[in-house]
């Protein structure tokens, strides 16, 4: 009751004073093109305006200046509301990176459980057992079916079509499984907090052969512009020497799969520069995330069989790529993986896998 009885008295003292003005469209019209030159004219601006304008000769200069004071206010209340909704935005998509990777991580104290639990039968197992040699030759067959993982895959051949297939699904459920779930055992980088404004969750991965490392990021572009940002990997890898896709095929599914070779120089002169053969599989997921991913083709699998370049050394993608999934609203949120067969102990050459500068 208090409110309605001080917006008349406001409205009465208003009209009272002959302040209170209802324009007309024209007059609106007339003056929405002077601010849109000039949002805070002067006095003689306001003046001029008024002789130069028929349409606006009945109103007062107080009351244009009125006009151009709250015409001003609604333009900073509207650009205000434009940033807090991109700020609720990504402050929404960050939480669902959060969620998704608290679920990632129960899932993986999950497996951590098991494990445990299955080395622990193990070794009780190992304790009853009376003789040496069973023990050893459980250790040797598990090694062996460790070193020829590749006899699980005898219809990998990169030279006909559906071995290619085969290849990029493979290596689409391996890069997966290292994006989203709990193939690798990735470790929080100290100092790294994701927010809305940073790149979002960065890991590294000890415990897996060569190095790995594993982002989360939002940008404001659609996966499309995303996924062809990325593609050009010369335009935002400064090591990249270059990149040659050598064929495309289409797949079944809507998707491209292309054959590449590619020079990277090392970050350091402590690392010979490298050179991959590299097989590229861009598809969209079922819910429209669009991912890229790839691995390195080897002599096995229909690869190339001669030296590396000159000055190069010949080295091994593991399953890598982007997860590029549409934010609501517009936007993208990334996941990144990169998985190399570099040598642990050069830690100098980490930069090379965590050179995320384009987000």
């Amino acid at each position: 009751m208090a409110l309605c009885m001080q917006r008349d008295s406001v409205l009465n003292r208003l009209m009272d004073c002959g302040k209170y003005v209802r324009y007309t469209p024209e007059q609106v019209e007339a003056l929405e093109r002077v601010y849109a030159e000039c949002p805070k004219p002067s006095s003689s601006r306001r003046q001029q305006l008024i002789r130069d304008c028929p349409i606006l000769s009945n109103i007062e200069q107080k009351q244009i200046k009125v006009w151009f004071q709250n015409r001003r206010c609604r333009e900073k209340q509207r650009k205000e509301a434009s940033r807090l909704q991109t700020v609720n935005r990504k402050l929404s998509a960050m939480n669902k990176l959060l969620m998704e990777e608290n679920d990632r991580l129960q899932k993986q104290v999950s497996q951590l459980v098991y494990d445990n639990g299955y080395m622990k039968q193990q070794i009780h197992t190992a304790s009853a057992t009376t003789t040496d040699n069973s023990c050893e030759s459980v250790v040797v067959s598990g090694q062996k079916q460790q070193q020829n993982p590749k006899t699980q895959h005898p219809q990998w051949d990169a030279n006909n079509p559906a071995g290619l297939f085969a290849i990029a699904q493979e290596t689409l459920a391996a890069f997966l499984s290292k994006a989203t779930g709990t193939a690798v055992n990735w470790v929080q980088m100290i100092g790294m907090k994701p927010g809305p404004d940073s790149i979002g969750i960065v890991a590294v991965s000890p415990n897996c052969s060569g190095v790995a490392a594993r982002a989360c990021g939002l940008v404001s572009l659609e996966p499309t512009k995303v996924a062809e940002i990325l593609k050009d990997r010369p335009s935002w890898y400064r090591d990249c020497r270059c990149l040659n896709v050598l064929s495309v095929v289409p797949t079944g599914n809507g998707g491209t799969i292309e054959l590449m070779y590619m020079q990277t120089y090392a970050p350091t002169t402590l690392a010979a520069a490298r050179d991959f053969w590299t097989l590229r599989y861009t598809s969209t997921l079922e819910d429209g995330s669009l991912v890229i991913c790839e691995r390195s083709l080897t002599s096995s699998t229909g690869g190339p069989t001669g030296p590396p370049a000159s000055n190069f050394v010949r080295a091994e993608v593991l399953p890598s790529g982007y997860l590029i999934r549409p934010c609501e609203g517009g936007g993208s949120i990334i996941h990144i993986v990169d998985h190399i067969d570099l040598d642990v102990r050069t830690m100098m050459r980490l930069k090379s896998v965590l050179n995320f500068s384009y987000l």
